[in-house]
């Protein structure tokens, strides 16, 4: 039987996904696209109000960014403000899936009260693993566009060694920069070593920052403090790719001068279709695993 998800929301990465689930021969239902004006067999956009058969789907996908306040959905291809109304999550079936970027309260509120389990494809190893490469791209796209020197030779930190932060020190030790990282986990020190990198513990991070061209930090609280970033050299450029609000104290580093971007979600920003097709495949793996359980 062909399976029938809904896509609420989103952006460019959405229909990449959908039209990667569409080639899968999955149906495709896309909920606040109105101005998306591509017309394809199999992808029918909705409103969600007596067009959707929500009883009847295998999943149902919101955006990267999760569930605002108020059940807000962010989308790009919307006419008007989108929300995820209530009264569709208890129309689903009990196997449907929930899933979305990342987890939130409002999210968490409503599957405890419809008894229903939401996954975080971003909080996923796989997805997570697989975003890096794009993310890491994006990393070194910036500091190339904002430096005026190499990144050959560069002393370069990174904050972080998880599993985005190790394809960044990879990327830049790859082109010939001075990377060291800093964590305070022994293992990720290890893994660090293992792979020919410079290591420090965060507790020498004011020392080592003092000669930092580049810092890039993927630890999402805050570490790059106001006692920190006063020994940052002037001509320094902070990247905090860390989720909302970051590691970075912006407000300080504005006052003192130094360059301090903040880049979340650097996949949906530099590669769209990549990071869409990239959702899109762990999806329909879930989606077949699911399946199988059914039939179990």
């Amino acid at each position: 039987m062909t399976k029938k998800i809904a896509i609420i929301g989103g952006d460019a990465r959405q229909i990449e996904m959908a039209e990667y689930l569409q080639d899968a021969g999955i149906n495709v239902y896309l909920i606040g696209f109105d101005l998306w004006n591509r017309n394809r067999i199999g992808i029918t956009k909705a409103t969600g109000n007596g067009d959707t058969p929500w009883n009847d789907l295998d999943a149902i996908i919101l955006p990267v960014s999760g569930l605002k306040p108020n059940n807000k959905v962010e989308a790009a291809f919307a006419e008007n403000k989108l929300y995820l109304e209530e009264n569709w999550v208890q129309q689903l079936n009990s196997s449907c899936l929930v899933m979305t970027g990342i987890s939130s309260k409002e999210l968490d509120t409503i599957m405890e009260r419809y008894k229903r389990a939401g996954i975080a494809l971003l909080e996923r190893d796989d997805v997570a693993i697989y975003n890096s490469v794009p993310s890491a791209e994006g990393v070194l796209l910036m500091a190339m566009q904002e430096t005026n020197i190499t990144i050959h030779q560069s002393n370069t930190l990174i904050l972080g060694f998880g599993r985005t932060g190790q394809t960044i020190a990879s990327t830049f030790l790859a082109l010939g920069a001075y990377a060291k990282v800093g964590t305070i986990y022994p293992s990720e020190k290890a893994r660090a070593e293992a792979m020919g990198l410079d290591v420090f513990d965060m507790s020498e991070l004011k020392t080592m920052i003092q000669t930092a061209d580049i810092c890039i930090n993927s630890i999402p609280t805050r570490v790059l403090t106001e006692d920190i970033l006063v020994h940052v050299p002037n001509n320094a450029l902070l990247i905090d790719i860390a989720s909302r609000p970051g590691g970075t104290d912006f407000e300080y580093a504005a006052k003192r001068g130094v360059k301090a971007l903040q880049a979340p979600g650097l996949p949906g920003v530099v590669a769209p279709k990549t990071a869409g097709r990239i959702l899109g495949r762990v999806i329909s793996q879930l989606l077949d695993e699911n399946q199988v359980n059914k039939e179990d």
